[in-house]
Order: C-alpha cells, then structure tokens, then sequence
C-alpha cells in the first residue's frame, strides 16, 4: 500500500522515509526524529502536509473512502503490514547521506528489528490471508460509520452480526454502555485469538471514534493481549 502511495506521488527520499515509518512500521515520531536528525514537530508537520495533499486524495481516488468524513478519521482505520519488515532496510536509507556503506553501523538496524514490536499503523486497505480485521461494532451490527463501515465494504462484515468472526474481520461491541459493557467482549475476542493461532488480528482504536472512549479507557481493556502473539495492537496500547 505504501509502496503504490509513493509509486503515485512526485515524492523525495526524505518523504518516502516518513511514509515509510510512520505508516507501515508504526514508528512515532521522534523516533524518525531522532533517526532523521530533525526535530519530532518538523516529522509531524510533514507527515500532515503529506497526509493532506497525497495520502488522503489517493485513498478517496483508488478506494472510494472518503477520509474527510469525521466518523471514519476519528476511528483512524489501521493499515496491516509486518512492523519488522524492511526495518533494517529504513534503517540504512535513514542513515546521513555522507556516510559511506561501508561505515554503517548495521547492529543498531538489527537491534531496532528487534526490539519493534508490530503495531497496527494508521490505514489498511488490504489484508493478507490469515489477517482479521478487528473494529468496533454496535449489538445490532448496523455497519455505518468509522472502521465498521471499512469492515463491512471491503472486509466481509455482515449487516446485522454485531459480534465475533465475520468474514476477513471480528467485531466487538463498543456502543452499549460504559466501559465496563465493553470488557466481556474484548475477553472473549482474546479468547477467540489464542484459540485460532494460525490468523493474525489487527486491533484498531475500537471505541474511540464514533463510541466517544479515549485510549487510556480502553486499551487496559487488551492487557491480557499484550502476551498473545497473533494479536497486534495500536501504538501505546
């Protein structure tokens, strides 16, 4: 998906880079700050000049999303892609320009490949066989908004199924109380994951879009995920 963004797009080395980064591997950015030799607020001013005038008009041409709609920018769609993949590759491009190859220190890519653990980046438009998309639903299963809507076009959710497997993608209810409703729901989905090791599942921010829950409310929910390999949870989570 990067890769076809930037193929479209008049982009330099240092933007690719920022694409890169920030969307496939999960990088924050005053990681690609401190790797890039510039200041964490110069990365975020680039990224959103980029998001404005190439990422978000690719998706609305070649997906039919329409990312200015507030209800699926605030459940911030996750892209899928190993975090791991290409970390060393992004790690020598982001290397200063005057050093020679022969001079880089190639240890310190193998250690960030390492210690990355995968998260799930900002857009997903495709899905590798064995990858479930995970979003916030309501009980009714009436797919209208935000990442449901995302699941429901193009990852076969069902119209009416509020919760579990369906399709390429896992629904749990977010819309029917407090935060505590929601518990049971994320048990069961982490369950369900341990039980099923030969699929990965890609959590998005559920709930913290049209539902109205922060971060910091729901993500102790998916404590008990952070052990389960084939569960891949947002940054910070």
């Amino acid at each position: 998906m990067v890769e076809d963004v930037c193929d479209h797009a008049p982009l330099d080395r240092q933007e690719r880079l920022i694409i890169d980064m920030l969307l496939l591997q999960g990088f924050k950015s005053k990681e690609i700050a401190a790797q890039m030799g510039m200041t964490p607020s110069a990365i975020s001013q680039k990224y959103k000049k980029l998001k404005e005038q190439i990422i978000v008009p690719y998706f609305r041409k070649n997906f039919d999303m329409d990312l200015d709609m507030p209800e699926v920018m605030d459940e911030r769609i996750f892209a899928s892609r190993e975090a791991s993949m290409g970390a060393a590759r992004t790690c020598e491009a982001a290397m200063p320009a005057p050093m020679a190859h022969e001079d880089m220190d190639f240890s310190v890519c193998e250690d960030m490949v390492m210690e990355t653990k995968r998260t799930t980046p900002e857009f997903i438009t495709e899905l590798q066989p064995n990858e479930i998309f995970v979003f916030g639903s309501n009980l009714k299963g009436m797919h209208g908004g935000g990442a449901a809507y995302i699941a429901y076009r193009k990852f076969g959710a069902i119209m009416g199924q509020g919760v579990g497997l369906q399709g390429q993608s896992y629904a749990i209810p977010t819309m029917q109380g407090g935060v505590e409703t929601i518990r049971p729901y994320v048990d069961e989905f982490i369950q369900f994951a341990k039980e099923h090791q030969h699929l990965t599942f890609l959590v998005t921010r559920i709930g913290c879009g049209i539902a109205g829950f922060t971060d910091d409310e729901i993500s102790p929910l998916f404590e008990k995920a952070h052990d389960v390999e084939n569960i891949v949870l947002p940054p910070n989570w």
